[in-house]
């Protein structure tokens, strides 16, 4: 790779001068510059780019609810999500927004994160699998499916699948932690057909989808419908039937759960994510809350 770099430089400068420049030493990496002198690019002074979640997710809610943007004083909740922040109805939103934005800064179920963006630690805690079981990382929820009147006979064996060993097991493996580690084995039935409708929460859906396909293994004449419109989306369909199944990724409110039955399938947590150019390493919970309220609003305040 040194080749290439010195190259470049033969193109524009005199033999001597480059002889001169590679006496000095050059860097091992591709581009010709150290990790650290990568990182110094980064202009701390630049204004953070704010990316948060509709108003009908549940991950807005939980991670307003945890961090203190959303502040409670009695019957009263206000919102103080920074009116400067880019709005996204979907968790793959927030993830195209931070990557494609070096001053974006978002949050995104942990389940969800992967290598387009960089989770940072919160409180000095990593945001891993690890970290949301032993309780240590801050920003966590659980997500939960709920329903209201009984179910239909192909929607109830779908709900036992769920709660069986072989579901928390897909669960886990698709990087949550299973509310039933010691769930008995799934025992199959006869004659399971019809249609089964999920709708809710965009964090949820993608591992209702996985349990749904290894459901459709056993009972190939199960149609399922699922839909992503929102956490809060997804309650009220379970609440007036227009779904079978409603998704949650957050906790539900006493209101909302009075007519319904509401088991969590897993827990999760909630990654605050950077572009993968931003050097931060992590950041407080108070931070956090300072950044998404818009009382910060450049990165050399959290960066000093």
């Amino acid at each position: 790779m040194k080749l290439k770099y010195a190259s470049k430089w033969i193109m524009a400068l005199s033999a001597t001068a480059l002889l001169g420049a590679c006496a000095d030493g050059g860097s091992d990496d591709d581009s010709g510059n150290s990790s650290e002198e990568s990182s110094g690019d980064f202009d701390t002074s630049k204004g953070i780019t704010v990316v948060a979640r509709d108003t009908a997710s549940g991950t807005r809610g939980a991670f307003n609810e945890i961090t203190g943007v959303l502040v409670e004083d009695g019957d009263t909740e206000t919102d103080n999500t920074a009116q400067s922040a880019i709005i996204q109805s979907g968790t793959q939103g927030v993830i195209t927004a931070v990557s494609e934005d070096v001053n974006g800064i978002g949050y995104i179920s942990l389940g969800s994160l992967n290598d387009s963006v960089a989770g940072v630690m919160i409180d000095d805690v990593e945001p891993t699998h690890d970290t949301v079981a032993d309780g240590s990382y801050p920003i966590a929820r659980p997500f939960n499916m709920a329903y209201g009147e009984d179910l239909s006979p192909q929607a109830q064996e779908f709900w036992d699948f769920i709660f069986s060993a072989e579901g928390q097991a897909m669960v886990e493996e698709e990087g949550y932690i299973p509310v039933e580690p010691d769930a008995a084995e799934y025992e199959e039935a006869e004659g399971i057909e019809g249609t089964i409708s999920l709708a809710g929460s965009t964090s949820v859906e993608p591992v209702a989808t996985v349990i749904s396909e290894a459901f459709k293994e056993i009972y190939p004449d199960v149609v399922f419908e699922i839909s992503a419109p929102g956490s809060s989306a997804g309650i009220t369909a379970a609440q007036d039937a227009t779904a079978d199944i409603g998704m949650a990724s957050r906790e539900l409110s006493e209101e909302e759960a009075a007519n319904l039955t509401v088991e969590a399938i897993a827990n999760d947590g909630i990654a605050v994510v950077v572009n993968n150019d931003n050097p931060l390493e992590g950041l407080t919970l108070d931070q956090v809350r300072e950044i998404f309220t818009g009382e910060v609003t450049t990165w050399e305040e959290v960066m000093e």
